[in-house]
């Protein structure tokens, strides 16, 4: 087995004639100095027109440049056999459907039972070496698709990407309430709350973020929702703060069904607490991801089908909630 993994080619042109190896790294393959300081003091991990070379020298038209990564595994993660959903895979990205209930990577107090622990497991089993790289989180009771790069110079682009702006991810929720108006954002600073530091809030102080946000779907006039949301960033818990925010808490969202800062009355409340019953986590999906693929060089789109809970309790919303109104 090759200790790297294929590599990374590209052609010079007659434009970048005469220019530094390094020139062409950095401005065409747009290799961090991370992971330039890396490759160049690896056996193959640079290479022109089959040759190991400093990457000081100038090069011509026409010459191929290889880009090399050496292999890698996460030997701290223990392989077991978690399920999960393969959505794509080629030989630089592992797109996945992750299951509710399941944490992304161990953390403290959660070593096992991880999409982490199950990822490592499947790569070992067909017998290949991959470090896990998750380029973005999901919440443990969130489901949907993710993105795990399988080196460092696809994570790096696709975490760019992100950093940009440029990468579009959109979930789907069930909601308390509806939203007024019926399609618009959410601007609201987001930070942790200081006498509950586990869960966060919208606060001046906090970290911008914007959620946006187009109703789907009214339940009795308003009672409930089906939403359809975009990140413009990327914050902890951004959706579930965002929509409690302004009155539409995720059904099922046990953390923020509380709602401070607007008052309900009790029958209201009521009906809420007996939705929330329905389902065992937040109703909130991850249904789709689009980003430019860094290799093939084209925006690609992986979508994740509505999970079976939330598909229960949309028909119970149908059933009990009726009329149900169309946007």
């Amino acid at each position: 087995m090759s200790q790297y993994y294929s590599p990374i080619v590209y052609t010079v042109t007659e434009q970048e004639d005469g220019w530094l190896l390094k020139t062409v790294l950095q401005r065409r393959l747009l290799v961090s100095r991370k992971l330039l300081s890396k490759i160049k003091l690896t056996e193959q991990g640079v290479m022109l027109n089959g040759e190991r070379v400093y990457i000081s020298v100038k090069v011509a038209a026409g010459d191929v440049v290889e880009v090399r990564m050496e292999q890698e595994e996460s030997d701290d993660i223990l392989p077991e056999p978690i399920p999960f959903t393969v959505l794509y895979e080629d030989e630089h990205l592992l797109i996945v459907n992750k299951d509710a209930g399941i944490i992304v990577h161990p953390t403290h107090g959660h070593y096992t039972g991880t999409l982490a622990n199950g990822v490592v497991h499947y790569w070992k089993s067909k017998g290949e070496r991959f470090r896990f790289r998750p380029i973005h989180r999901l919440d443990q009771e969130t489901s949907g698709v993710l993105a795990i790069a399988k080196n460092p110079y696809v994570h790096q682009h696709v975490s760019e990407q992100m950093i940009a702006g440029t990468v579009d991810k959109k979930y789907i929720a069930l909601v308390h309430g509806s939203p007024v108006p019926e399609q618009g954002s959410v601007d609201g600073p987001i930070d942790r709350d200081p006498e509950e530091p586990h869960r966060r809030i919208v606060t001046p102080d906090g970290y911008a973020a914007r959620t946006l946000y187009t109703t789907v779907t009214r339940w009795s006039g308003g009672s409930a929702s089906a939403i359809s949301l975009k990140l413009e960033s990327g914050r902890t818990h951004q959706i579930r703060v965002h929509m409690t925010s302004i009155g539409c808490p995720l059904i099922g969202d046990r953390m923020y069904k509380t709602l401070p800062v607007h008052e309900i009355d009790e029958q209201t409340m009521a009906v809420r607490e007996e939705r929330d019953s329905w389902i065992e986590r937040q109703a909130l999906h991850a249904c789709e991801l689009t980003f430019e693929h860094p290799i093939l060089q084209e925006r690609i789109t992986f979508q994740a089908p509505f999970p079976a809970d939330m598909a229960a309790l949309e028909k119970r919303l149908n059933d009990e909630a009726a009329p149900r109104e169309e946007l």
